[in-house]
């Protein structure tokens, strides 16, 4: 699994016009769920976003996890995460997870991190044209990789 994630202020996701999820302090995360991620990456992923420490303390230091600052999250799936862009101009996609593999892991990611004491996790809708606003804060954003979490 793949995921962007943003500390923010406040961010929101649309559908058609109409809100489907916001947040608070916290994050943003855009994830992506390849061909071989199982529920064990899932997991994996979630631990991490939720022990990170990229909020400021009293001090100003990035000391603090989300669930330290009482956080929330924003959950959007976002296959084009899993686009091999290394040769040619049209990046392959074929490394994604097809839908019918990908949602249910999207779930239990989500579940996951409700399970691991997360505030608020909103979503977006899985396969939807979706509006995502942000407003980062520090801004601080990281890129993580099951694939190298596990080396």
């Amino acid at each position: 699994m793949k995921a962007v994630l943003q500390c923010c202020s406040s961010g929101t996701v649309t559908v058609d016009g109409e809100i489907k999820g916001s947040v608070g302090r916290g994050y943003v995360i855009l994830v992506g769920i390849t061909t071989q991620d199982t529920e064990a990456e899932a997991r994996l992923l979630a631990e991490k976003c939720t022990a990170l420490r990229v909020f400021e303390d009293q001090n100003g230091k990035l000391n603090l996890s989300v669930k330290d600052i009482d956080g929330e999250m924003l959950v959007i799936s976002n296959f084009t995460l899993c686009a091999d862009a290394r040769h040619g101009r049209r990046p392959s996609y074929i490394n994604a997870a097809r839908p019918e593999t990908a949602l249910p892991l999207y779930e239990y990611f989500v579940n996951y991190l409700r399970e691991l004491g997360v505030k608020k996790v909103d979503t977006g809708v899985f396969g939807a044209e979706m509006k995502v606003d942000i407003c980062n804060d520090g801004p601080v954003t990281l890129v993580l990789d099951t694939a190298e979490l596990t080396k």
